[in-house]
């Protein structure tokens, strides 16, 4: 085979049930359905298709990547879209050359950033895979020039969360799109362009415990009858999701849905039948627009000055008031300095402008 005449692209809207066909075949993990950010390439040799080769949303935890990127907890969740998963490699029967794989892999390398912007918006900055060691060395991923970063710990993604029981640990394998990739990853704060959405966090465990301890001195404004959650628990609740960045009462509602029964547990969900049960929409909306403003201000900012002093940069935006004119007949303005990491507010001043 010359493998000059190798070509990568991507899958076809036409080519995509032919392309799960083939994996489900001849993957010894099956096919992969399509969900959130994800690319399928076929590579062809003289208008054949020879191997198969799918990448798709990175995963959640991995502790050997994260340690080896550099990047803090709190930045992970906000950029793992910069990051892709090499889920499905296949070489198809009758088609295991020498170098194929290796060829196909840099081929991918070469592409996919103007792809993945493309179709996504946002560029790549780094690829990553998992090898089970008991079927496979990772042979041509070292070959292509992958770096070996460590081992998971075992533990399965599953539905809700992962996997009770350790498996066997897969190989971590990273490789680069930029030099620079690790040192933007770990910046306190990225650029415009690396941006997908809304600046989002990842609360952890601890935070999730004790959310719900600085609501605890609101009063309930629900009648007793019927009242299911607490109303420290349900404000908890919406505040983590606020936090995350779901905005509006659907997004908090479809937020609180997907929370891990560990999750639920932290922030003191009720149990009833062995199972964590969390507020429902209508509940959430219920309780924010009849619990006072001022209390929930009062203990929105006491959980800010608990987590906003690990803010490692700030910063300062300009506003200016609309028809705010003082008795001078000057233009009002405030300029105020805001936590990257917490979005905590931590001074304002105010300024006037002669018109």
């Amino acid at each position: 085979m010359d493998l000059s005449q190798v070509i990568v692209r991507p899958v076809q809207h036409t080519e995509e049930s032919r392309f799960q066909k083939l994996m489900g075949a001849h993957h010894y993990l099956g096919a992969l359905p399509k969900i959130g950010n994800a690319i399928w390439y076929i590579a062809t040799w003289n208008d054949e298709w020879v191997a198969l080769i799918s990448f798709s949303a990175a995963a959640l935890k991995c502790g050997a990547r994260d340690c080896w990127l550099g990047w803090e907890y709190r930045h992970q969740y906000d950029r793992l879209h910069l990051v892709a998963n090499n889920s499905r490699f296949l070489i198809l029967p009758h088609y295991h050359y020498k170098n194929l794989a290796t060829k196909i892999l840099s081929l991918c390398r070469r592409r996919i950033q103007k792809d993945w912007v493309d179709r996504f918006g946002f560029p790549l900055l780094v690829l990553e895979t998992f090898v089970d060691p008991s079927r496979f060395a990772g042979t041509i991923y070292k070959a292509a020039n992958w770096n070996l970063v460590g081992k998971t710990k075992g533990y399965q993604r599953i539905r809700n969360g992962y996997s009770d029981t350790r498996q066997t640990p897969k190989l971590v394998f990273v490789q680069l799109l930029q030099r620079n990739a690790r040192v933007l990853l770990s910046r306190p704060s990225l650029a415009n362009q690396y941006a997908a959405g809304g600046t989002r966090m990842k609360l952890t465990a601890e935070q999730m415990r004790s959310l719900p301890d600085f609501f605890r001195q609101i009063n309930d404004p629900r009648r007793a009858q019927g009242r299911v959650h607490h109303v420290h628990v349900v404000l908890a609740i919406a505040a983590g999701a606020i936090l995350c960045g779901m905005r509006g009462y659907k997004a908090i509602s479809d937020w609180t849905q997907a929370l891990s029964p560990q999750a639920r547990a932290r922030f003191g969900c009720r149990c009833r039948n062995r199972k964590f049960i969390v507020p429902s929409e209508s509940t959430i909306r219920n309780v924010l627009i009849r619990v006072k403003p001022v209390e929930l201000d009062q203990a929105l900012q006491h959980w800010n000055q608990r987590y906003g002093a690990t803010d490692e940069s700030l910063a300062i935006d300009g506003k200016t008031m609309c028809n705010a004119i003082d008795e001078s007949g000057r233009q009002i303005h405030i300029m105020s300095a805001v936590g990257h990491q917490s979005n905590q507010c931590y001074t304002q001043k105010k300024s006037a402008l002669c018109l």
